[in-house]
């Protein structure tokens, strides 16, 4: 029996094949490589950032002045603080003592009043390092209800430290009054209850040490009750009080 034909496999070199161009490549005709685009490729225009404004000189000034005002009111209040723990100020103590009446006098014919007041007046100082300057221009007065009844002043001079003075100061007036007042009065009399309303406006220099400051205003009210508002009469002080502030 012949052999049989054996049939040997025969390895041909298969040629080399070109690799798969991806979706994206595109192959021209003339057979150049591909050329590859990324799908997340894009071009952005440059963006210029814009100058910075210029700050505007009102608010520039604002600033500067608003910083001033408070450097300078924390100056004052270092000040006024150092010279509070300095000095330890205390308020001046205002009293009226006595009331001596020397002239009350109504006049039917025109309905005026003719009045002349002295009052005993006591001022302390109670300060152990703080002087006290009165002033020129001082007014003092005494009314009953919404009547002035005299006016005078005090006298200028200086009170030193942890000082009491005792001054009498003479008053006098002449107001148009109606006959309403004359009754009012004279029914109160007979009671021995008369209000009056004394008032003091003093300018006054503090003097911490050497340094003397600027002038201000010493207000001082007093209310008081009186028995009587008979001329050449001692006149007795029921009640009294006084308040007393300072104005610039």
């Amino acid at each position: 029996m012949a052999d049989q034909q054996r049939i040997h496999p025969v390895d041909v070199e298969a040629p080399p094949t070109a690799p798969l161009a991806p979706r994206d490549a595109v192959i021209s005709e003339k057979g150049d490589p591909p050329k590859q685009f990324s799908p997340f490729h894009r071009t952005f225009p440059v963006m210029h950032s814009k100058p910075p404004k210029r700050k505007n000189c009102c608010c520039r000034f604002l600033c500067w002045t608003m910083c001033f005002l408070i450097t300078l009111i924390i100056l004052i209040g270092i000040t006024l603080g150092a010279l509070y723990l300095i000095f330890r100020p205390k308020l001046p103590e205002y009293s009226v003592d006595r009331l001596r009446i020397t002239a009350f006098n109504f006049n039917p014919t025109d309905m005026s009043l003719y009045t002349q007041f002295a009052v005993t007046i006591t001022a302390k100082n109670p300060n152990k390092k703080i002087g006290i300057y009165y002033e020129d221009g001082s007014h003092l007065s005494v009314w009953y209800s919404d009547t002035r009844l005299c006016t005078g002043a005090l006298p200028k001079f200086y009170q030193g430290h942890q000082n009491t003075t005792v001054m009498e100061v003479a008053l006098a007036g002449q107001n148009q009054v109606g006959s309403g007042l004359q009754a009012a009065i004279a029914e109160q009399q007979s009671t021995g209850m008369v209000p009056l309303l004394f008032r003091g406006d003093v300018p006054v220099r503090i003097k911490f040490g050497a340094l003397k400051l600027m002038k201000i205003t010493s207000k001082v009210r007093c209310n008081l009750v009186v028995d009587s508002l008979s001329a050449n009469n001692q006149v007795s002080i029921r009640t009294g009080s006084c308040k007393f502030r300072l104005k610039l």
